[in-house]
């Protein structure tokens, strides 16, 4: 939450993953958008189940942990006396498997081939992890290749790996995409709004899929919209990952960051021009460029294993069950934390997401009590996402109910006490056909999306929804409004730093029986429109056209069994 917004741009006029047909009043989008009426959402279950997951007995609500059993439970309980069933085979739960890796004993990172070998200290220079479960790391001697931005997206005619075999080498890449720094929303990768190749998730991805052993990201404040501070202390102590598959993608020895300076060392130290290179990284064309150095580091690895859960439920649908509309919030937060003044340690996590996994159970009972639509409609609550949003990648890599047949979704990711507001806020306009459906469920309820000032910082990629959205799944993103109805949008901004500097992620994100829900409520129903359009609809909205999703759904759709791929 507390993200700055994108403003919803008109969704380009596509095909559905399948032809459908068109009702009254919607043969202007091609979408069948069915008019739905507003739900009765309790107000009283946003209250109790807020304050009850926020409370002290649950302790942070950290997985693992005593936290975890009570929320697990009380979830269960409300999911079925809600109505619905229990979503994974007749199980409320889905295990989810992680693994901590926690790195110690770091050997500097040295660059060898030069007029003289450079060494630079782990945590003030650089940082590294691996995602492999081994008790030792090393990196030895790996050639550096320089990628430019270590995008390889064909559909834009983008490769920045052409013609180098990266096996056994390491991949040194520049933070965000092509286009950052240009003003406006052109260029192949959407202007200055930050795709999802700019996200460090994807390099490391992308590296790995070309067969390098390393890729280290040349740190940068601004494309990176955040500092270094940031990087050291994310990247250092443990780390959490959901436990890999048989099937699982490859992965690289050694992921790391260096500081902006220590890269441009090694870029002059190959006899290259740092500036230039950039320059040329940012024009299509641009070719991989072989270094002449090498790197090498090593570090032990202490591994431990533990199981968390994801929570399901399921209110089937009437006529077409097997097609899915899926509703997502995570319900862990980050257990005992740094104490506060008067010696708090717990962080209850009211708003951030007591409050999005309370908003699961009033939108599962407002649909039961209007009764089931045509599809099935999904309620889950995802665990570990303040550990890297790893329950909801768990369960989009082991869905238990095939992406292939899941519609599209709304992610819920806490909400801000504040009133009623005129604006919601659209965190990733403009790239799925599910803005439609968005700009009719505003429409209903006259209400507008906010600006964004900085699209640059790439919100859509660090939520749960993004989890789905790589995966193929058309997914929304709102957040409530930022302009007020008392006060407008100075009273909004206040409210916001408020919360953000006295509140999130510390121990006084705590209940309020004092809050003034209305605004919660509103946005409720929004979803509540959305869920219920989605679910009523004949149709599939697809990724708008360039969308770096949209292959991947293509893909699926086109898959023997595929609802989306029916005629």
């Amino acid at each position: 939450m507390l993200r700055t917004t994108l403003v919803a741009a008109s969704a380009l006029l596509l095909a559905a993953c399948n032809n459908t047909a068109e009702t009254d009043g919607t043969a202007s989008t091609g979408l069948d958008i069915p008019d739905v009426a507003s739900g009765d959402i309790s107000e009283e279950t946003m209250k109790s189940v807020t304050e009850r997951l926020s409370s002290d007995e649950f302790e942070g609500r950290m997985p693992g942990t005593k936290g975890e059993e009570l929320t697990v439970a009380l979830l269960t309980e409300r999911f079925e006396a809600a109505g619905l069933e229990p979503g994974n085979n007749g199980s409320w739960t889905q295990r989810v498997p992680l693994v901590e890796i926690t790195g110690r004993d770091f050997a500097p990172l040295t660059i060898s081939g030069g007029d003289e070998d450079m060494s630079f200290a782990y945590a003030s220079d650089w940082v590294g992890v691996t995602y492999r479960e081994d008790a030792k790391t090393s990196l030895e001697d790996s050639e550096l290749v320089f990628v430019g931005y270590g995008i390889n997206a064909p559909e834009r005619e983008w490769n920045d790996y052409e013609g180098v075999d990266m096996t056994g080498k390491t991949a040194v890449i520049l933070v965000n995409d092509a286009d950052f720094g240009t003003s406006g929303l052109e260029g192949p990768f959407g202007g200055k709004a930050m795709t999802y190749y700019g996200r460090w998730t994807y390099k490391y991805e992308e590296a790995a899929r070309q067969g390098a052993a390393g890729a280290l990201i040349i740190h940068d404040t601004e494309p990176a919209s955040y500092g270094w501070n940031v990087v050291e202390s994310s990247w250092s102590g443990p780390q959490a990952y959901a436990q890999r598959g048989p099937d699982a993608a490859p992965l690289t020895v050694m992921n790391g960051w260096v500081q902006n300076e220590v890269g441009k060392q090694i870029i002059e130290a190959a006899g290259q021009d740092f500036s230039q290179l950039t320059r040329a990284a940012k024009k299509r064309g641009f070719k991989p460029v072989p270094l002449g150095l090498t790197a090498s580091t090593s570090f032990s690895n202490d591994i431990r294993t533990f199981e968390s859960q994801n929570v399901i439920g399921v209110l089937r649908g009437t006529e077409a069950a097997d097609e899915y509309v899926i509703h997502t919030a995570h319900w862990d937060h980050l257990g005992r934390c740094t104490p506060a003044d008067d010696g708090d340690d717990i962080c209850n996590g009211a708003v951030d997401n007591a409050t999005g996994t309370a908003a699961l159970v009033a939108l599962a009972e407002a649909h039961a009590k209007a009764g089931p639509t045509r599809r099935s409609q999904v309620f889950l609550a995802v665990t570990a996402e303040e550990s890297g949003l790893l329950g909801a990648d768990y369960y989009a890599a082991n869905p238990v109910f095939p992406l292939s047949q899941t519609v599209g979704g709304i992610n819920m990711d806490a909400f801000l006490i504040a009133g009623p507001s005129k604006d919601v806020t659209v965190v990733g306009p403009g790239k799925s056909e599910l803005d439609q459906f968005l700009d009719a469920a505003l429409k209903a309820d006259g209400r507008v999306p906010t600006p964004n000032p900085n699209p640059e910082a790439g919100y859509y990629y660090r939520s749960d929804h993004f989890a789905f959205a790589k995966r193929g799944v058309p997914m929304l993103y709102v957040d409530g409004g930022e302009d007020l109805v008392e006060g407008g949008t100075e009273a909004g901004a206040a409210v916001a730093l408020d919360y953000r500097e006295n509140r999130y992620h510390g121990p006084k994100d705590e209940y309020d029986p004092n809050w003034d829900w209305s605004g919660v409520m509103a946005d409720l129903q929004l979803f509540y429109r959305l869920g219920r359009m989605l679910g009523m609809s004949t149709s599939w909205p697809n990724w708008n056209e360039g969308d770096e999703f949209k292959g991947t759904r293509d893909e699926t759709c086109a898959g023997e069994g595929a609802a989306c791929g029916a005629t």
